[in-house]
């Protein structure tokens, strides 16, 4: 991440939906369902499983993942014709340790 932008991090996560999605991905196996092709800790979790974990729309849920990607929360990877997405630990360590220093 060239430069975390807290306040961005901060409105990706006021969203109680946003964190959750952040905190499952967390626990793909555990908290999404199986999903046909990729490994859900090498490639990450497709769309429509984070979509049918949270139970929302497609669009809303795609939302949801940029909305975290711009903050740098998440990474995105495209497979064909789907999107997987995963936690961007190096900028979740990053944004914690701002906090730090910051506040």
């Amino acid at each position: 991440m060239m430069s975390m932008n807290i306040l961005e991090a901060f409105k990706a996560l006021g969203n109680p939906t946003r964190l959750a999605i952040l905190q499952n991905l967390r626990e793909p196996e555990k908290h999404f369902p199986p999903q046909d092709e990729g490994d859900v800790n090498v490639d990450g979790v497709c769309v429509g499983s984070i979509q049918e974990g949270v139970g929302l729309s497609q669009s809303t849920t795609s939302t949801y993942l940029a909305s975290l990607q711009r903050a740098g929360l998440v990474t995105s990877k495209r497979m064909g014709g789907w999107t997987y997405y995963k936690r961007n630990e190096a900028n979740i360590k990053k944004l914690i340790e701002l906090l730090g220093k910051e506040l």
